[in-house]
């Protein structure tokens, strides 16, 4: 552990909080949704009480938020908010506009699934999505890395290489209100690595005047989405480098995503968010079996990291993608599309089986992960026969 570091218990909401904190963003307007709430909660309790200088705003609705949040951030002001599911929902429009705008917003997202059925537990329906709305979208396993990818939000999304909002995304009541031991950094040590934020357009700029968000004629509107988008290619070396200053700083490492137990793994889970804990507690057991299972963690979804990805499989005899989220395509969830195609176009043809897991919070199991690792051996090792797409934990007899 640095010696910059306190030990301390807190949930993954409180753990944000803080760190927001921390980081005394300038503006941030906020409308109340479970199971986010407490996040603009606690930050407006610490702008009452005098800890930070942020300019909380109490908005109408989502919509609002994100629209007030466009307003500061081009303004020159650094620029947070908080949400969950149908209130990311209704920021939609404006969360088009913040990426297109250029604007390094930060949003932490906490999971939970969109209706319907109404439902207030955790999938990755919202982020999900939003996952083409042109956000930088980095998902946590627990508490501490919550904590930890917030920090890192800020400098990645005001590198001047980048200049993108970033959704920092941890699981509705399974992190954000669940109590974990965590390290916490020293307030100037947060402030140091975050920065000040001096853009260099901004309107409130008197020298020089500037249009945010003007009508774009079609003989500009292409190449303003194709610098968009190379904005967001580059946005995955910057995500690299300042991991690389987060380890020098606290000790903890991060990357595009976490290999557990990887290295001689005939099969191997790919999975995101807290869900992770459960497979790394299955692989750990099937691996006293003499089982050559691992896990691979996404954290990075946007951008989509698909060489490293592909580089990191392409040893395996099979992998199993796993999806919190339904597309309704017919075919598969939002990973279970992307993996396969990055696969394919990196010519590394393993088997690959996707599964759609704890949509509106189901339990997923060690017994779970078990099963699908026996799954994917059978697959390879008894030509048996493994459907594509199958709902883990479905109590129909279809699935059963």
């Amino acid at each position: 552990m640095s010696s910059r570091e306190i030990r301390e218990r807190m949930s993954g909401n409180e753990a944000v909080a803080y760190a927001i904190r921390q980081v005394n963003p300038d503006v941030m307007p906020a409308f109340p949704i479970t199971p986010s709430t407490e996040i603009p909660q606690m930050v407006s309790a610490y702008a009452a009480n005098g800890e930070i200088d942020t300019e909380f705003i109490p908005v109408e609705s989502e919509h609002s938020a994100m629209s007030a949040a466009i307003g500061a951030e081009a303004a020159g002001a650094r620029t947070m908010t908080a949400t969950s599911s149908a209130g990311l929902a209704l920021m939609w429009e404006e969360l088009l506009l913040a990426a297109s705008n250029r604007l390094p917003v930060v949003l932490t997202l906490v999971n939970r699934t969109l209706s319907g059925p109404i439902n207030i537990n955790c999938d990755h329906s919202d982020g999900m999505g939003a996952r083409d709305t042109g956000w930088i979208q980095i998902y946590a396993e627990n508490n501490q890395e919550a904590y930890d990818n917030y920090i890192q939000a800020f400098p990645i999304a005001e590198d001047p290489r980048v200049h993108l909002p970033v959704m920092v995304c941890q699981d509705g009541f399974i992190t954000s209100h669940a109590v974990e031991n965590i390290s916490l950094l020293e307030d100037a040590a947060v402030k140091e690595f975050v920065g000040t934020y001096c853009p260099e357009e901004f309107l409130l700029n008197p020298g020089k005047p500037v249009a945010v968000g003007p009508y774009s004629v079609s003989a500009y509107a292409m190449e303003a989405k194709k610098a968009q988008e190379m904005a967001m290619e580059r946005a995955g070396e910057v995500i690299l480098e300042q991991a690389e200053r987060f380890r020098r700083l606290s000790g903890r490492s991060y990357g595009f995503f976490e290999e557990y137990r990887t290295e001689d793994a005939d099969y191997i889970m790919l999975i995101m968010g807290s869900a992770a804990g459960t497979a790394k507690a299955a692989v750990d057991m099937l691996r006293e079996r003499g089982k050559k299972v691992g896990v691979l963690k996404l954290r990075v979804f946007r951008p989509f990291p698909e060489k490293e990805i592909a580089e990191a499989l392409k040893n395996c005899k099979a992998v199993a993608v796993m999806d919190r989220c339904e597309s309704y395509n017919g075919n598969s969830g939002p990973l279970g599309s992307e993996v396969t195609s990055g696969l394919f176009r990196n010519r590394v043809m393993i088997e690959a089986v996707n599964y759609i897991y704890g949509l509106a919070g189901r339990d997923f199991t060690t017994d779970h992960v078990e099963e699908i690792f026996e799954e994917l051996r059978a697959l390879t090792e008894d030509g048996r026969a493994v459907r594509q797409h199958r709902y883990i934990g479905l109590r129909t007899a279809e699935e059963n």
